[in-house]
């Protein structure tokens, strides 16, 4: 099981790339762990900020760090930001350790307006509403695992291979929220915004801040 094994973060990236506009002048990470996010999106923005609030992890993001972007170490509950600046705010596998009461108003009032906000996080296992969808994702697992393990084997890239400091990530093992759940929340706080499950055990929240 282990030889197939692949991170279900990175296979996101290409996701969230999708949401960011065109020109991007400044975006903000929320939650860089090792900074492999930030170092894809400063090939897409002119700056990029990168928050987290781990020590470890922003040292192991500063030895890879592109020069226009910049770490933060701190919460992003604390962290004084500019009002009305990011051209997008992005967030992978960070949303479910905070109480998103508190943290998506902070992001909205940060995001310019018709600006993005696009996050994936852990959702609580809602069964058995989601039993389909955990079938596919756990058969599914297995057999793009299979794949990216050959690929990695013939030298055709990393494919979403765990890092050697993966395992210093906080995880939270019964996330707090299901993908119903987040979606009443996100409703009252970011009217518009769109919540739905992924298959590989995440959900993603896409907003468009309104203009005016």
């Amino acid at each position: 099981m282990a030889g197939i094994d692949w991170q279900h973060n990175t296979f996101y990236h290409r996701f969230l790339l999708r949401h960011l506009p065109n020109p991007c002048a400044r975006v903000l990470d929320v939650g860089c762990g090792t900074g492999a996010f930030a170092a894809e999106l400063a090939d897409h923005a002119d700056h990029v900020d990168a928050i987290d609030r781990s020590p470890v992890m922003i040292d192991a993001a500063e030895q890879r760090s592109p020069s226009n972007v910049t770490y933060l170490l701190g919460d992003i509950l604390d962290q004084p930001l500019p009002d009305e600046t990011y051209d997008a705010i992005v967030s992978i596998s960070t949303l479910h350790h905070l109480p998103l009461d508190e943290v998506l108003p902070v992001l909205a009032k940060a995001l310019r307006p018709g600006g993005v906000l696009a996050a994936v996080a852990l959702p609580r296992t809602d069964l058995p509403r989601e039993l389909p969808i955990e079938l596919l994702a756990a058969l599914g697992h297995r057999a793009l695992g299979a794949v990216f393990a050959v690929l990695r084997a013939a030298g055709r890239g990393d494919w979403h291979a765990r890092e050697s400091n993966d395992a210093d990530m906080p995880v939270v093992l019964d996330p707090p929220l299901t993908t119903r759940q987040v979606r009443q929340q996100v409703r009252a706080l970011l009217p518009g915004a769109r919540v739905r499950r992924l298959v590989y055990w995440r959900y993603s929240l896409v907003w468009h801040k309104p203009i005016g």
